[in-house]
């Protein structure tokens, strides 16, 4: 299956829906605004089901794609070694990582998935049954990835995200996994939105002056060595992304085309966002941000798909922690459009 071309518009979330929430809202028996922003992701919420009052978001699960960056191997972009990596692999499958945590608070399954880790891992065949190559090319003199292999990672990606919604899901959410992934991220805002590296560059794992200088000397290497391939999305993976990456593009186009919204989490997130967008145009409609991340390129991101983020904790982990941190206040608003009284239910006379 090769779902990779730009022109594969995705249906909006039902306008009908959405007017008709935006009226259940109105009626209330709560001030008029009083609910901001629960308010705002209680329409998303129905528009997105198709139905109003929308019905409680009890299923949602999160996907973590974990994948190594060439740049790592030869430079130092990040506070960690790659070998963190698949180290985290086996966190996450012993629920301990620190979204696990959050998910077994919030009951959000959590599944994790080797696409690209540069190690051979002893786990069960399921987390590597989508592995694409054993990490990245290095962006700022090579491409990250063969066009052959943008394409698996997108399709696999596709696939990840059927066999999610076949098992019930409601909500997803796309988690990363990869030490020195928010060069690449970056990159990929920066090429999307036609953005300097100095303009959006950030601190990543919290690298110190001289390591920042140079991830921008980098990522603006790798802006320049793209060149025009940019305009096109599955170009732009291959010469500035990362398997990883890509899967998680490929799994939010293919979820926004299935009907089913996602919360985004991090920098690495809402830039697989915007290739998914890219991909998919209209894809964006289906997606939430969950929180905004101390990287700026996330929030040049989601300004550009026009979202406002629903958290803003400072967080900076990754993993899918931010979006999972949000998925009580998504279940809230569902259950505040739901179940408070209607204004004119509660009059004598209603």
């Amino acid at each position: 299956m090769n779902r990779t071309s730009a022109d594969q518009h995705v249906d909006p979330p039902s306008s009908e829906a959405r007017r008709n929430a935006e009226q259940r809202l109105a009626l209330l028996a709560t001030p008029a605004g009083a609910l901001g922003r629960l308010g705002e992701l209680a329409v998303w919420v129905a528009a997105t089901q198709g139905r109003v009052p929308p019905e409680p978001v009890e299923r949602v699960r999160a996907v973590i794609f974990a994948g190594d960056h060439g740049v790592t191997a030869h430079h130092s972009v990040s506070a960690y070694p790659r070998e963190i990596t698949g180290a985290m692999v086996h966190a996450f499958l012993l629920g301990k990582a620190g979204v696990c945590v959050l998910a077994a608070q919030h009951g959000v399954t959590v599944r994790v998935l080797d696409i690209a880790v540069d190690a051979d891992l002893d786990v069960p065949p399921e987390v590597t049954a989508f592995k694409v190559r054993r990490g990245s090319g290095r962006i700022d003199v090579e491409d990250a990835l063969t066009l052959e292999e943008t394409r698996r990672a997108i399709a696999a990606g596709e696939q990840i995200a059927a066999e999610e919604v076949a098992a019930g899901a409601q909500l997803l959410i796309s988690g990363d996994m990869g030490i020195g992934n928010t060069t690449p991220a970056t990159a990929l805002v920066a090429a999307s939105l036609g953005m300097s590296a100095a303009e959006i560059t950030g601190r990543g794992t919290g690298i110190d002056d001289s390591t920042f200088e140079h991830k921008v000397a980098v990522i603006q290497r790798a802006l320049d060595r793209a060149g025009d391939r940019v305009g096109d999305p599955v170009q732009t993976l291959a010469a500035l992304g990362s398997a990883d990456i890509a899967a998680s593009a490929g799994f939010m186009a293919a979820s926004a085309r299935a009907g089913v919204p996602v919360l985004l989490d991090g920098v690495i997130s809402v830039a697989a966002a915007l290739m998914a967008d890219r991909l998919a145009p209209g894809a964006a409609a289906w997606f939430a941000a969950g929180h905004r991340s101390t990287e700026p390129a996330l929030s040049v991101a989601v300004d550009k798909l026009g979202l406002t983020p629903v958290l803003d904790l400072q967080l900076r982990l990754g993993e899918g922690s931010g979006a999972v941190a949000a998925v009580p206040l998504v279940r809230s608003a569902a259950l505040l459009l739901r179940d408070v009284a209607l204004l004119t239910d509660l009059m004598p006379n209603g």
